[in-house]
């Protein structure tokens, strides 16, 4: 799985990189067919966002956006979208998969 880390309007340090890259690679816990991850962080004084692009084996690209004062705080929060987005589609995925056939209604 390949993790993209970059800047808008800001240099991305190398332990910024790694804290990110640590914190991506903990998202195959969630669902294991993940391609690969952009992180897209962008800041401007006093405000920090970070974007999570996420994409999969069959479906369209998992995307969350957070804004936080805190660089590593809006990583840690837009991680918990992703998280939440990833969960959540496993369990569509598995309860459509064992659903028991339409009776005709």
């Amino acid at each position: 799985m390949q993790v993209r880390i970059s800047g808008r309007h800001i240099g991305v340090s190398d332990a910024v990189k790694q804290y990110c890259q640590d914190k991506a690679e903990r998202l195959t816990r969630f669902y294991d067919r993940i391609q690969s991850i952009e992180v897209v962080l962008d800041g401007k004084p006093g405000q920090h966002s970070a974007e999570l692009i996420v994409h999969v084996d069959g479906s369209d690209p998992f995307v969350a956006n957070e804004q936080h004062a805190d660089l590593h705080a809006a990583v840690d929060l837009v991680l918990e979208k992703v998280e939440r987005q990833l969960t959540r589609h496993k369990e569509r995925h598995r309860n459509r998969k064992h659903m028991p056939p339409d009776e005709g209604h």
